[in-house]
């Protein structure tokens, strides 16, 4: 795959603008479809994955702009793993070398072939747009469809492999940034309670991984006896009433303890700029405070863009592709710090 690909930081979702932008870092819409007449990828054979390949190329050929097809076993485990780290594919299509990936121009669109399911439709835009992302999903959804024979039952809806995704096969999820509700110690307790609303919390590289950096997933848990657009104006009411939690719990800090906050964001903003080594932990960390600092007009004149941008830049992956091969992570600690301080520095508003 080009290496400018790889490495740009002009995907769609990464912008800084759009509706709630101060909580809500992205919007993703996921469609899970698979073909009649092949194995699921669990057991296909190569010549069903050549099968597959042959007939995902054919049907995207007539969409405009035309999107590409890279295989995965073109691609070696770094670069790989940097499309993990900018949420275009899953770790698990990243550990195999069988499946491939489509990706159009501004990689607002990623499809994944022969990951759990023949096809994992994705559409993922910056902000709270999961209204505009369903839209797209489902018209690539519709144009796919149109040439592809896709398994759906007239009493179940659509086949897939993982029974939880049989139905609508959709998962929508947002990514929001709650330190409000995190450091006010609400986080717990508001977001345990979305389970009784059909709604689960993961990580920021989804199920099985860590809420880092004051970031969180939430995403619909039923796809099936709901319609699509149910579920996402289901999601998208309760994220509605959690950011004005969020906001409520910044105005409260603000109002109590803003000496505080302020001393927080600006040893965050200190130690971003002049730090020399730095780890990918401490680093989120600080990312997130400063973001909050942004957000609260704390620190003022910066793109706000910044905070996912260099949530990319600082991926173990990212770092070594740009150096062009594997490092040792004392190396990537340093290379993390130089590329941190560089963005900060570029990006703010003379």
């Amino acid at each position: 795959m080009d290496k400018k690909l790889l490495l740009s930081l002009d995907d769609k979702w990464m912008q800084g603008d759009g509706p709630h932008s101060d909580v809500v870092v992205s919007s993703r819409v996921r469609l899970a479809r698979n073909l009649v007449g092949l194995p699921y990828p669990t057991f296909m054979k190569e010549d069903d994955f050549t099968n597959l390949f042959a007939q995902v190329q054919s049907s995207i050929e007539h969409m405009e702009p035309q999107p590409e097809l890279h295989l995965m076993k073109d691609m070696n485990r770094i670069e790989r793993q940097i499309l993990v780290e900018k949420h275009l594919i899953s770790p698990e299509l990243a550990e195999v070398a069988k499946g491939a990936v489509v990706l159009n121009q501004d990689r607002s669109l990623s499809i994944m072939v022969a990951e759990e399911d023949h096809l994992r439709i994705q559409v993922i835009f910056p902000a709270l747009t999961v209204v505009d992302a369903w839209k797209r999903a489902d018209e690539i959804d519709d144009a796919m469809e149109s040439k592809l024979d896709i398994a759906f039952n007239e009493k179940y809806g659509y086949l897939t492999a993982c029974p939880t995704n049989v139905g609508t096969g959709l998962r929508a999820s947002v990514m929001l940034h709650l330190p409000g509700l995190v450091l006010t110690k609400q986080a717990s307790r508001i977001l345990t309670a979305l389970s009784q609303v059909g709604l689960v919390v993961r990580g920021i590289y989804g199920e099985g991984t860590e809420a880092l950096g004051n970031l969180f997933q939430i995403s619909n848990q039923i796809t099936i006896g709901r319609t699509e657009e149910e579920i996402i104006n289901n999601l998208y009411t309760v994220v509605l009433k959690i950011i004005d939690q969020e906001r409520t719990a910044r105005k409260l800090m603000m109002r109590e303890t803003f000496h505080a906050l302020a001393d927080k964001v600006y040893r965050a903003y200190g130690i971003l700029t002049n730090a020399r080594v730095i780890d990918s932990e401490e680093a989120i960390t600080l990312l997130s405070d400063l973001k909050l600092g942004i957000d609260l007009q704390i620190l003022e004149g910066f793109d706000a863009k910044i905070f996912k941008q260099v949530m990319v830049i600082i991926q173990p992956a990212y770092l070594q592709h740009s150096l062009g091969g594997e490092i040792s992570p004392a190396e990537r600690d340093i290379k993390r710090a130089e590329n941190i301080r560089q963005v900060i520095l570029s990006s703010i508003r003379r």
